[in-house]
């Protein structure tokens, strides 16, 4: 079977595994303890992989915080600006097409007495930046605007919203969970970003583990927010409790390795890409239409619409060979929210498939396409 879900998640990499195992295994100390051996390689695993990380997105390494993934980092920021800094205001700023990790927060918020602007998007899923402008108020605490599309993989102009906020002295956070990996992320050059989120396992690391990055000023300090968990104190009191070592020591193995292959896995994104869009074409002629822009998305990502054919037959008559979906993972069983708020119908939602590919995935393979 072919697998083209990666957005939904990834097959963790061999590396990845071993690193996993040696710290599931014989290095299973806490690093919270002290002095002896085991205590001791378990923090030297956990600050290697904050290093890792932060290479990665080009930070400083005392502002990653390493949490049980995207979500959780997504309701750190929003929650913990909401309530930090409700004596500021209660206004903040999203779009129609987040992933529910931050949208359902936002309606929570709603019933707390804040109020939340969601921001209309073109017909390929991006906000206008004008737009974002003409929205912040005075009482505006927080922009949360997602990177690049999990469903279609169109991205967002951050370097402008975040200019945008920087200018109007407002806390921005973006989820990167699609990104990561796979577009090259420069915090430093990118001073309007506060938050940044994102997950291992959309990037060959393992599931439950994610980070949060969070901006310090001049003197180190992170901008402070209130955290979701309160207790032993680690990560900068930002997220308590017990780390995963095994896991973050996975994360930071990922990270490790999207680094050192950047260049050769964007590149092998792209053939898979341009590949599964000619055979497409050829295959299907007017018979299909795309959701996803052909330039300024994410490599990889391919949503398209067979006309006639509804998405969830196909994809169960496509199973035995190749695994795709039709929208994102975490809110499978309702048709896609994002797909509607760039103008499809329902009938048309209904029609569309989502491909995405993992740079590890063979160019030959998509030849299966031949055969539909």
């Amino acid at each position: 079977m072919l697998y083209l879900d990666n957005s939904a998640t990834t097959a963790i990499l061999p590396q990845v595994k071993d690193k996993m195992v040696t710290y599931l295994s014989e290095e299973f100390g806490n690093p919270s303890g002290k002095y002896y051996e085991l205590a001791e390689n378990a923090k030297i695993a956990v600050k290697e992989a904050r290093t890792h990380v932060a290479n990665l997105i080009q930070s400083k390494e005392h502002e990653v915080i390493f949490t049980s993934g995207a979500t959780e980092s997504n309701n750190i920021v929003i929650k913990g600006v909401a309530d930090y800094y409700s004596d500021k205001g209660k206004h903040i700023i999203t779009t129609k097409t987040e992933h529910n990790a931050v949208l359902d927060v936002c309606e929570f918020l709603k019933t707390k007495g804040f109020e939340v602007t969601y921001l209309d998007v073109d017909h390929y899923g991006r906000i206008n930046p004008s737009d974002l402008k003409d929205s912040i108020r005075q009482d505006t605490i927080l922009v949360s605007i997602m990177w690049g599309n999990n469903e279609i993989g169109s991205l967002n102009d951050i370097k402008r919203i975040s200019e945008i906020c920087l200018e109007r002295d407002v806390f921005f956070h973006t989820d990167a969970t699609q990104v990561l990996g796979k577009l090259n992320i420069d915090l430093q050059f990118l001073d309007g970003v506060t938050f940044l989120s994102c997950s291992a396992h959309k990037m060959h690391g393992p599931k439950g583990v994610g980070a949060l990055f969070i901006r310090s000023d001049e003197y180190g300090k992170l901008t402070p927010l209130t955290p979701l968990f309160h207790g032993g104190g680690q990560e900068e009191g930002i997220r308590s409790g017990t780390y995963s070592v095994h896991n973050i020591a996975g994360f930071g193995e990922a990270a490790r390795i999207a680094k050192e292959n950047f260049e050769r896995n964007i590149y092998a994104l792209e053939q898979l890409e341009a590949k599964l869009l000619q055979l497409l074409n050829e295959k299907f002629g007017n018979r299909i239409a795309y959701n996803s822009d052909s330039e300024n998305k994410i490599p990889g990502i391919v949503n398209v619409r067979f006309k006639g054919l509804n998405n969830e037959i196909l994809l169960k008559k496509l199973s035995p060979i190749i695994a795709a979906s039709s929208g994102s993972a975490c809110s499978s069983t309702k048709p896609s929210h994002v797909l509607q708020e760039i103008g499809l119908n329902i009938d048309e939602v209904r029609e569309s498939v989502r491909f995405s590919f993992s740079p590890y995935t063979s160019v030959e393979d998509v030849d299966i396409f031949k055969e539909l």
